[in-house]
């Protein structure tokens, strides 16, 4: 049985400021009407296979799962690593979990951030891989490349076989020259990342290259503990090296194979890969947004909540959001990533979360803040509720602008309808809930001598947090 593998960590540094670390890129809508990772699972409709394995960071954790129960995959597990260690060791965990509910299964490892647009030309290369995996290769696909790309590892073709070709060598991201010549010999693939394979026969070559990596894997696994609905893996020993499988497995054994695929790929990776794959107006802009310009060529323009108006500019890319805008060469993503570690660096939360927070519960947005006061639109879900908690540092007065709110203050319980009110004070437990099958909207206007987001302690929740 074939068994979808999902890789869904990393930050995405070079798409901010749409993608933060606490919302990296592959939960984003970048193209579409559904996320990167809902993407990734919804383009496997049609293929026979099991409930997937998502291997994603613990602060993702809800995230990952209501994207995919919107999709309706609620069957999938949902791996949590503490600290990722790269793709070889996730893989190696993934493929452990599934060999405890299937004898040998085949692992289709997907990367949750990546673009195809054409489903059924994907579809058709992973049942050619099939064939090659059921007689023990390790498939990777390659992408047929249409123009010199820097950006993209290479793989070059070795000898014939049925469905594909050897692997001769793996490549590094070449230089623009180099990459030329690698285009025109024919003799080489864009390295997708993608791969299909035995999870005994993955495991059984990592073993070989990296003993003490897989014995950690068991080890980390075994350690693991269910959590809501989570598998919430040990701590990684120290043995357990941080290692991709190009370096840990594939450039090294002797049954790498690797399948052509012409199905519109894209690693969406950076703001130029964005622009090349979206759809230009007449001078050759891509625009997400209520944007006016005038003699503007070749840019990206996404403006997120206010206007954007540009003049005579080129190879731009302007990016806005709520709390940030991003102004830049449209090939300047070293750079980029530059600001983020700058931004890190200062602690600043623009590197992190955007203004819009996101809680397993629904997400609130700090609409204004001074040195005492700070005002929040909260939004609860339909039937979910936050902690039993109380704050040492500040009151809250609740306003309800939609929906009704179910209310715990102290010893009462109570509902508060549209337009009415309720005091919380400095000390007081309380817990806020939506009883109804409509969104809760309310103002919440913070008081207090300290207004942070660590000012709380828990006495109950649904969700397992501390």
């Amino acid at each position: 049985m074939l068994i979808p593998v999902i890789m869904a960590g990393g930050s995405g540094t070079r798409l901010w400021p749409l993608s933060r670390q606490k919302y990296p890129k592959q939960f984003l809508t970048l193209l579409g009407e559904n996320s990167m990772l809902q993407e990734t699972l919804l383009r496997l409709n049609g293929l026979n296979r099991s409930p997937a394995i998502v291997v994603c960071n613990t602060e993702h954790r809800f995230l990952a799962a209501e994207q995919l129960q919107e999709i309706e995959e609620t069957d999938s597990t949902i791996i949590l690593e503490s600290k990722g260690c790269n793709t070889a060791p996730a893989i190696a965990v993934a493929a452990l979990k599934a060999l405890k509910h299937d004898k040998d299964p085949i692992l289709l490892v997907l990367s949750a951030d990546h673009v195809i647009t054409n489903q059924l030309a994907f579809q058709l290369a992973v049942d050619m891989a099939e064939n090659l995996a059921l007689d023990d290769k390790l498939v990777t696909f390659g992408i047929v490349p249409d123009h010199p790309k820097t950006s993209y590892g290479y793989i070059k073709k070795g000898e014939r076989i049925e469905n594909g070709f050897k692997v001769d060598k793996f490549l590094e991201k070449p230089n623009q020259e180099t990459a030329k010549s690698l285009l025109q010999s024919g003799d080489y693939l864009w390295n997708s990342g993608m791969f299909l394979f035995k999870a005994k026969q993955y495991l059984k070559e990592l073993g070989r290259y990296h003993p003490t990596t897989l014995a950690a894997c068991k080890d980390a696994l075994n350690k693991g503990k269910k959590d809501l609905d989570f598998l919430r893996l040990g701590p990684f020993p120290s043995s357990c090296e941080s290692i991709s499988i190009d370096y840990a497995v594939m450039e090294k054994t002797d049954s790498a194979v690797v399948v052509p695929l012409e199905a519109g790929w894209s690693d969406i990776g950076s703001w130029s890969s964005l622009w090349d794959i979206n759809e230009k107006d007449e001078n050759n802009n891509t625009i997400d947004g209520d944007v006016i310009q005038f003699e503007t060529n070749n840019c990206l323009l996404v403006g997120k909540n206010r206007l954007i108006a540009t003049a005579g500019i080129d190879d731009i890319v302007v990016i806005e959001t709520k709390d940030a805008v991003l102004v830049a060469g449209k090939n300047q993503d070293l750079n980029i990533k530059k600001i983020v570690k700058k931004l890190q660096e200062s602690k600043r939360l623009e590197g992190q979360n955007h203004r819009v927070i996101y809680r397993p519960w629904g997400h609130f947005d700090s609409i204004e803040e001074g040195a005492e006061f700070k005002v929040k639109l909260i939004t609860v879900n339909p039937g979910a509720s936050l902690s039993l908690q109380k704050h040492r540092h500040r009151a809250e007065h609740w306003i309800v602008v939609s929906g009704q709110a179910k209310v715990t203050k102290g010893n009462e319980t109570f509902l508060v309808d549209k337009n009415k009110s309720v005091y919380i004070e400095i000390g007081e437990i309380h817990a806020l809930e939506n009883p109804t099958q409509i969104p809760l909207e309310i103002i919440e206007v913070q008081t207090g001598n300290y207004l942070g987001e660590d000012d709380i302690e828990r006495f109950e929740d649904k969700y397992g947090r501390k």
